[in-house]
C-alpha cells in the first residue's frame, strides 16, 4: 500500500508562478491517490487559478497563505533575513513543523538552499547539503553531486556527498549497493589534486560500492549510478552538458530544413527524432534534491513547465516514502562508529 505523504509547494516560485505550479500540482493529485498536497503563497492568486483550471480545495489539496514573495535574483541572505514570510520560507517551516513531508520549490536557488539550512539543518554527521540531480545516461540515469552548492570542499565533504548519493539511489532504486564514482581527469589513482586523491582513499574505506575514479563522458555512458565531485565543477559540467544539448538539437532542425530533400528526410526520420527526443527529455529529469537536510527539499528549474514541475513534485513524494534522510543518518552513524 503506498505511503500517504503531503508535500508543500511554493506556487509562487520560478518564472511562471501558479500557471504552471497549480497546474502540476493538480495532474499530480490525480494520478496519486495516496498525494496531499498544500499549495503556499498569496491565497487570492491561488485560488483565482484554481477557478480558472475549474478546480478547488478539497481533503486532499489546501492552500496556505504567504504574503510575500521571493524574487528570482534576489540576495539569499536578504531573502531569508527579510521575508519571513515569503511562500518559499513558509513552505519549509511545514516542513519542519511535520506538516508537511517535504518542500518543492522552483524559486532562486541561493535563498531555497540557505533558508532549508537556515530553517531545517543539517543530518547527523553531515556539514554541507548538496544538490543532487538525475541525469540520462546510455544505461539508463546516474545521479550526480554536488551540481552548485558548495565550491570549495575537503575530501570529507566529498565522502558525505558519496554516502548521501549513495543512499538516495538506493532509497529510489531500490538497490542495496549503488556503484559511487569520482569524477577526475583520469581513471588512475595518481591523477587528480590533492582534495580528489585523499578523497578517493576515504571513498574506498567507506563501505559504499566505490568504483573509483571516472571521467567526464563517464557520466553519460551510465558508468557508475552516483558522481561525485564539488559544486564548482558540478555545476560546469551540468550547464556544458546542457549546452551541448541545445547545440545538438539547433543543428539538426537546421540541417533537415537545409533543402526539400533533407525536409523529406526529416519527415521519414521524425518517428526516430521523437523517441529521441522523449529519451533526453531533459524535463523528465526535473528536480534537484538538496541533500544533508533534515527534511526533503527539491528544486525545480526555475524555468519548469507544467510537465516538468510533475516531475520535480513525484520526486519529493518519492524521497519521503522510501525514507532517504533515514537511510544517510543511518550510514553516517555506522561510518562514524568505525572510524571511532
Amino acid at each position: 500500500m503506498t505511503k500517504d505523504v503531503t508535500v508543500a509547494i511554493d506556487a509562487m516560485g520560478g518564472d511562471h508562478g501558479p500557471s504552471v505550479t497549480v497546474a502540476a500540482a493538480l495532474r499530480c493529485l490525480a494520478r496519486d491517490p495516496a498525494l496531499n498536497i498544500v499549495l503556499v503563497g498569496v491565497a487570492d492568486a491561488l485560488n483565482a487559478q484554481l477557478r480558472t483550471l475549474k478546480s478547488s480545495t478539497d481533503a486532499r489539496l489546501r492552500v496556505h497563505h504567504a504574503s510575500e514573495v521571493v524574487d528570482m535574483d534576489e540576495s539569499p541572505a536578504l531573502a531569508m533575513r527579510n521575508k519571513k514570510d515569503s511562500s518559499m520560507r513558509v513552505a519549509i517551516n511545514l516542513v519542519k513543523s511535520g506538516e508537511a513531508g517535504a518542500c518543492v520549490s522552483a524559486g532562486n536557488t541561493g535563498a531555497l538552499m540557505a533558508t532549508a539550512r537556515f530553517v531545517l539543518k543539517m543530518l547527523p554527521g553531515i556539514e554541507r547539503p548538496a544538490i543532487a540531480s538525475e541525469l540520462p545516461t546510455i544505461k539508463g540515469r546516474t545521479f550526480v553531486l554536488d551540481l552548485g552548492a558548495n565550491v570549495d570542499c575537503t575530501a570529507e565533504h566529498l565522502l558525505q556527498f558519496g554516502i548521501m548519493g549513495a543512499m538516495l539511489v538506493s532509497a529510489l532504486d531500490q538497490r542495496d549497493a549503488p556503484s559511487v564514482g569520482l569524477l577526475n581527469i583520469g581513471e588512475e589513482e595518481i591523477k587528480g589534486n590533492e582534495i580528489v586523491k585523499q578523497a578517493a582513499e576515504l571513498l574506498r574505506h567507506s563501505g559504499l560500492n566505490f568504483y573509483g575514479n571516472v571521467e567526464g563522458d563517464d557520466i553519460y555512458k551510465g558508468t557508475t549510478d552516483v558522481v561525485v565531485c564539488d559544486g564548482f565543477v558540478g555545476n560546469v559540467a551540468l550547464k556544458t552538458s546542457e549546452g551541448l544539448a541545445k547545440m545538438i538539437s539547433t543543428m539538426l532542425r537546421e540541417e533537415f530544413k537545409r533543402n526539400v530533400f533533407t525536409r523529406i528526410a526529416g519527415l521519414i526520420a521524425l518517428p526516430v527524432l521523437r523517441a529521441f527526443k522523449k529519451r533526453v527529455d531533459p524535463r523528465r529529469y526535473n528536480g534537484a534534491t538538496l541533500l544533508g537536510l533534515r527534511g526533503v527539499v527539491v528544486k525545480s528549474h526555475g524555468g519548469a513547465d507544467r510537465y516538468a514541475f510533475e516531475h520535480a513534485i513525484e520526486q519529493a513524494a518519492r524521497e519521503v516514502r522510501n525514507h532517504v534522510q533515514q537511510r544517510i543518518t543511518e550510514k553516517m552513524a555506522v561510518l562514524q562508529k568505525e572510524v571511532a
